[in-house]
């Protein structure tokens, strides 16, 4: 049985009285039982300092294959409550992103579906209805991500995205990587203004023949000002977990593999930002702690995620561990992952998939909540 998305309203509403047990705050609730799970977290700050969140759903029980469902949420109290403002058929693994006092919502329509994208004048109550090439429609066919940063740099706006055309269609092997760009000043709403790389295909031979492909990449600028996108890894040979860092030419149609790094978490989706006032990139990741190497020394390293460590790193090649923020010693049926952050003075303001108490499993979330990693940049 299918569960209406009115009755897990009314359930998220129910159960806000029993979560007190739940890390950080609550923003949504999707139970176990619904088969229909809470995933894609995105979080933006609006020009008035209101903050805003998103979630899809996917599932079984969910539209995630057809025309999937993402909910919007804003909070006016810098986190402490939050209320749903709109609800948007037809987008999934989108970011939410401000741009010129506008709010922006990117991703594609469905799994591997078309790349559409909306905007907001009103703080994310209503939104433009993409249906053409004039006004929202920017790539025809079938394609991946997540809801990673948006770039800017160089005068231009950079989006990591993945095609899922192939040539093998199986997770991760499907996946090639590339870059969206397109011009500060541009109307984003037109696919006119955006320039798409070539796609970094598939390469079995990759790390010794145990490659198991790459997506979710981050938009970056190095310290050379070149523009590179750094993915999350699948090798499933080891727990020394990767990232793979694809180099983007100046005019943005250019995409070659550069190298693969040594990366905590890189099994896992993260996100990768600078932060001028400590001249450093950061990531919220989800880190393999040797507690759990020691217990399950042959489990997937892409299903460890119970594990949430803050690193930073001055060159992106090199990371340094700071602190734990979030963990639980049970890996099977708690997760915090696919955080999406930003910064904000001193602290992360964080959003994050959560599986939590009645989940499903680690992957399966059942909770949108926020967090705020306060004074990150001290020891």
């Amino acid at each position: 049985m299918k569960w209406p998305l009115l009755t897990l309203t009314l359930l998220s509403c129910l159960h806000a009285a029993t979560a007190q047990t739940v890390p950080g705050t609550v923003i949504a609730y999707a139970p176990a039982g619904s088969k229909q799970y809470i995933g894609s977290p995105s979080i933006a700050i609006l020009p008035n300092g209101d903050y805003v969140a998103s979630h899809d759903f996917f599932g079984p029980n969910s539209s995630e294959f057809v025309q999937a469902i993402t909910r919007v949420y804003r909070s006016k109290n810098k986190g402490r409550t939050w209320k749903q403002v709109s609800e948007i058929r037809g987008a999934f693994w989108s970011n939410l992103f401000v741009h010129k006092g506008a709010l922006y919502l990117l991703g594609p329509d469905r799994h591997h579906g078309t790349v559409l994208i909306r905007r907001s004048d009103d703080g994310g109550r209503r939104w433009t209805q993409p249906t053409t090439k004039e006004n929202g429609l920017l790539l025809a066919g079938q394609y991946h991500c997540a809801p990673m940063p948006m770039l800017v740099h160089n005068g231009r706006l950079w989006r990591a995205m993945e095609t899922a055309h192939g040539p093998i269609l199986e997770w991760g092997k499907r996946y090639g990587a590339m870059m969206m760009s397109a011009p500060v000043d541009a109307d984003l709403l037109k696919a006119s203004s955006w320039t798409m790389s070539n796609p970094v295909l598939y390469d079995s031979t990759l790390l010794n023949g145990k490659f198991g492909g790459w997506l979710e990449g981050n938009a970056v600028a190095t310290r050379k000002g070149e523009v590179v996108d750094i993915l999350r890894v699948d090798d499933k040979s080891t727990q020394d977990e990767k990232a793979a860092i694809v180099r983007i030419s100046p005019d943005g149609r250019k995409a070659a593999l550069d190298a693969f790094i040594p990366f905590a978490g890189g099994s896992k989706k993260f996100v990768i930002r600078y932060d001028s006032l400590s001249d450093r990139y950061w990531t919220l990741a989800n880190v393999i702690p040797d507690t759990i190497r020691t217990k399950m020394p042959t489990r997937n390293a892409a299903s460890v995620r119970n594990w949430l460590v803050l690193l930073s790193s001055p060159d992106l090649q090199h990371w340094t561990q700071h602190r734990t923020v979030l963990a639980h010693p049970d890996v099977l049926k708690h997760g915090f992952q696919y955080v999406d952050w930003l910064i904000e003075g001193g602290d992360l303001v964080v959003a994050c998939r959560t599986a939590w108490g009645d989940a499903h499993n680690n992957h399966d979330a059942n909770y949108l909540t926020f967090h705020r990693v306060m004074d990150f940049r001290k020891p």
